[in-house]
Formats: structure tokens, C-alpha cells, sequence
């Protein structure tokens, strides 16, 4: 539909002004989702009624706010649907002083459009790739399975092979936007007592408008000296900065998927983060450090005290490194993510039993997505849509 498309990337660039975090900018794209996927069944419904697709998974767009016509025209089959996976929906985490949007409450007005209810009710399962959105769904719990949005290349799972010296400074990163609720400022702030003293060093890549207050606030608090300013730099080049690292410090107040973390567990680097959104589903105490979400000053204090204990027990960063790297390897690459997904198409098509892939913070994937889909007899034809507002 090249007519739509150049109308919907003209808007974004123009009248969002590339901001994909709009409520506004995801609803002005939901009669171009549903004229595309009425587009594509228009084009492939003799197909699906001949037999000639098992199973419709539609993979974007990610959020849950935007139906799918395709769950309502499959509603008496031939074939079920799967959506996902989902994310989106996530509030700032309470006691933090960036305040949610004004128009968040309007979100919920998705529910009154058509087909909103039809998509969930008509659905055979639904991915949803952060935990928070089962709260979403928790009355379709019988048919919701969890499947992170992020993965990793198993190639990229390489770390430094460096063991830390006693003595040597604790090396700290933080990779992203310098926005209000990515919250680098509580990461400064937990981390100044170790940067005054010389313990450590903090590297910040990325930029936003929030970068002179961040460099003001490295001023007010001495540690100008031991914080290095990096603007965005390319992919290579920022893993390669992540493998030389002790810890990656992510303190977001509002996270969806959190692909930094599995960067930063694919390179040897350790997560400290705010338990809060994507990368708290990610960490667990065998790999990383997660801090509840209470409030600031209670924060850094939790965040002050862990980097302390990691610079002074690098046998521990060693040991978090080498479980970090396995971890990602065993549980966050893209293979690792298509087992557990294949798993949930077996099920709906009944070539196999109900998918075991718990809430539990990702420690027990590993579990459950080991599947040898030879043993299933033979392969089997999917149809994935994707609606103009993504691209497969």
C-alpha cells in the first residue's frame, strides 16, 4: 500500500516529529493497521481457506493497544491466531519525580474500538514480552505466555576474558538516551562517593536533553574528573565498550524491553537496574543487582551500597561476569527466543503439550525452550502479519 505508507512515514516526521513515544502518535496509527490487515486477508483468505497456512501469528505492531481484524475473520477458523509479542502500557515507577503523561488514562479508551475485544477473545494465544502486561490479561491467563521482546546474537556473546585486579577502579556504563526516565541522575548520584575517591569510573554513552544537566550535576557533586561524556556511538563500538566494563548501570523509571541489559549480560557486564519494566524481567540475583522501586533517596542509597560491595570483592564481579555471559547464552539469544515461540505454535495447532515458559524473571527459560521440532513430524506453514505501522 505505497500510498498509505508515504502518508504514515510523512506524519511521523512531520506532524510527530519522530516520536515513536506518543499516545497520540499510536493512535493515528490504528486505521492504517487495520487497513492493512485487511489488505493482506483480502489477498491471502482463499489461501488460509484451502488449507494451505496451519497457524496466523501476528507479530506487529508490539503494542496492545492495536487490534487485529484477523482474529475476528478467524473467529470460526480454519486455522487460529496468535498475537505478539506485546508490549507497551508501563507506567513511571511510583516515587519518582517524572510524573506519568496527562494523556495516559486515555489509553484505556482502546477497549471501545473495533474489534479491541475480539482480538483477545478470538485469539488461540497471546505473547506478551513484559511481565506487567498479564495484569493487562490476567483474564486470559490460560492462553498468555511470556516471551521476552529482545534477543541476543549468540556470535555477540563474548566477553573480556580480563580477570579484575584488586585494586583496580571499578569500571561503571550506561548506554542510552539521557531523557528523564532513563534516570542516568540516580545512577551519578549512587555512584559519587566511589568516583570522588578515585574507586571507580563511570563512561555515559549516548545523548538527549537532559545531557547539560547531567554534566552540571557531575560538577556539583566533584566527580567531573572521573565521568567521561561519550555521544552515541556506533553498535561495534559500544559492545566493545561494554566488554571492558565491570557494570552497567540502568536505573530507568519506565523500561520497556531493556536490550541494553542483554547487551550488557552478553558482554560480561553486570546489571544493576531498577526493578521496574522489561529489564527487571530479565536480572536475577545470580547475574545482576535489581533495586526496588521505592523512592529516589532510597534507591541510591541500595544502588550506593551494591556498587560499594562490587568494588571491593572482584572475585564477586568475576563470578557475576562468567554467569552473566552463560545466562545470555543459554537463555536470551534469538534461537533461545524462537524455541520458546515455536513451543506456543505447536500447542495452538495441538502438535504439542501446553508450553511451560514462566513469569519468573527469565531464570528458568532455559527450561523450557530446549524443543527438538524434528521429533514433530514436519514443518508447518505460518502466516505473519505486520501492519504498515512496522516492518518485518
Amino acid at each position: 500500500m505505497p500510498l498509505l505508507e508515504r502518508i504514515y512515514a510523512w506524519s511521523f516526521r512531520r506532524i510527530f516529529k519522530s516520536k515513536f513515544d506518543s499516545n497520540a502518535w499510536t493512535a493515528f496509527g490504528y486505521p492504517f493497521a487495520v487497513a492493512f490487515e485487511w489488505h493482506a486477508w483480502r489477498q491471502l483468505r482463499r489461501s488460509i481457506f484451502a488449507g494451505q497456512f496451519d497457524v496466523v501469528l501476528r507479530l506487529l505492531p508490539m503494542t496492545a493497544v492495536l487490534p487485529s481484524p484477523f482474529a475476528f475473520f478467524l473467529r470460526k477458523g480454519p486455522i487460529p491466531f496468535v498475537l505478539g509479542p506485546l508490549q507497551g502500557g508501563l507506567r513511571s515507577a511510583p516515587g519518582f519525580s517524572q510524573p506519568d503523561k496527562k494523556s495516559y488514562h486515555f489509553r484505556k479508551l482502546y477497549r471501545f474500538l473495533p474489534f479491541a475485544r475480539s482480538t483477545y477473545r478470538h485469539a488461540a494465544a497471546i505473547i506478551a514480552a513484559v511481565s506487567h502486561i498479564r495484569t493487562q490479561f490476567a483474564a486470559y491467563s490460560d492462553k498468555l505466555f511470556f516471551i521476552p521482546e529482545n534477543g541476543i546474537d549468540r556470535s555477540l556473546c563474548v566477553a573480556d576474558s580480563r580477570r579484575p585486579e584488586s585494586g583496580a577502579k571499578l569500571q561503571l556504563i550506561f548506554v542510552g538516551g539521557f531523557s528523564r526516565r532513563k534516570a542516568c541522575y540516580i545512577g551519578l548520584r549512587a555512584a559519587a562517593p566511589l568516583l570522588r575517591n578515585g574507586a571507580a569510573h563511570f563512561t555515559l554513552i549516548g545523548d538527549g536533553p537532559e545531557r547539560c544537566s547531567l554534566e552540571h550535576l557531575a560538577k556539583s557533586l566533584e566527580i567531573e574528573k572521573a565521568v567521561t561524556f561519550c555521544s552515541w556511538l556506533g553498535h561495534a563500538e559500544v559492545l566493545k565498550r561494554l566488554r571492558s566494563a565491570d557494570v552497567v548501570v540502568l536505573p530507568a523509571i519506565r523500561e520497556g524491553g531493556g536490550g541494553v541489559v542483554f547487551e550488557a549480560l552478553a558482554s560480561g557486564a553486570v546489571p544493576l537496574i531498577l526493578d521496574w519494566g522489561g529489564p527487571g524481567d530479565i536480572v536475577h540475583p545470580e547475574v545482576g543487582y535489581k533495586v526496588a522501586p521505592s523512592n529516589e533517596e532510597e534507591v541510591i542509597l541500595q544502588m550506593e551500597r551494591i556498587l560499594n560491595d562490587l568494588a571491593t570483592n572482584r572475585d564477586l564481579v568475576y563470578r557475576l561476569r562468567q554467569q552473566g555471559l552463560s545466562y545470555a547464552r543459554e537463555c536470551l539469544t534469538w534461537d533461545a527466543k524462537a524455541q520458546a515461540t515455536t513451543q506456543v505454535l505447536n500447542w495452538v495447532v495441538g502438535r504439542g503439550p501446553r508450553p511451560d515458559l514462566p513469569w519468573s524473571k527469565m531464570a528458568r527459560v532455559k527450561c523450557a525452550t530446549h524443543v527438538e521440532n524434528s521429533s514433530l513430524g514436519r514443518q508447518y506453514e505460518v502466516v505473519q502479519t505486520c501492519s504498515a505501522a512496522g516492518q518485518c
